[in-house]
């Protein structure tokens, strides 16, 4: 019997499609439990649409523990459409749909697949601001102002830094090689952040620090 063929037996549900990555291994955990305390885990039919999927690791590990949300996986990378296919369908409570293309630098309107206006009740979006463009960020705002009901929440998760303020060493040392990778990229201060947030109807709500010092950020759509 072959390699693959011994693996399936013995792990008949899992995808070779999928992929894995450390850190989104170790922060699924922090990050669902994160969200588990501020989402309404009851009322039917709710509506979750997470920005940069990546690999598809975080609608993996969440969608199961919220059965009552429907996730939107998104990607830029038509690359990573495979592997989050994968986990939607491994997914025992088959809550995760398939992932469509979004370049988040456009306005919704313009997406391949344009959703509605207040369509979703919660957003999600797990470090991509310092490894994209600023317009990224821009971007974000602007979707979560246009897609979210009222009282609907964006989740944002990563590295920040707070009023010109960052801390400790090792976040100041990540932003500077982010820097020399890519001068487009980087660390983005929370206070600027709340200016885009301001002019798309949004409010910062709560600040919950994380591992590895990462920061857990919620706003509300006013």
């Amino acid at each position: 019997m072959s390699l693959t063929k011994r693996l399936l037996h013995i792990y008949p549900r899992c995808s070779f499609a999928k992929r894995s990555h450390p850190s989104a291994d170790r922060n699924s955990q922090p990050i669902s439990e994160a969200i588990l305390s501020q989402i309404d885990r009851s009322t039917p039919n709710l509506q979750l649409l997470e920005i940069a999927s990546g690999s598809g690791q975080h609608a993996g590990f969440l969608a199961p523990l919220l059965p009552n949300i429907t996730f939107q996986p998104t990607e830029y990378e038509r690359d990573q459409f495979g592997s989050i296919s994968a986990y939607a369908k491994d997914c025992p409570t088959g809550n995760i749909r398939s992932p469509f293309h979004v370049d988040i630098t456009q306005d919704p309107k313009d997406w391949e697949a344009p959703p509605s206006p207040a369509s979703y009740d919660y957003m999600f979006n797990s470090n991509m601001m310092h490894i994209s463009p600023w317009a990224c960020s821009i971007g974000l705002f602007r979707t979560a102002g246009q897609l979210l009901k009222k009282g609907g929440r964006l989740f944002t998760y990563g590295p920040y830094a707070q009023d010109g303020v960052l801390a400790p060493q090792s976040n100041v040392d990540f932003d500077r090689s982010l820097r020399q990778r890519d001068a487009s990229w980087g660390v983005r201060d929370i206070k600027d952040l709340k200016v885009l947030a301001t002019e798309n109807g949004l409010q910062l709500e709560k600040l919950l620090e994380m591992p590895s010092n990462n920061k857990f950020l919620t706003w509300l759509k006013l």
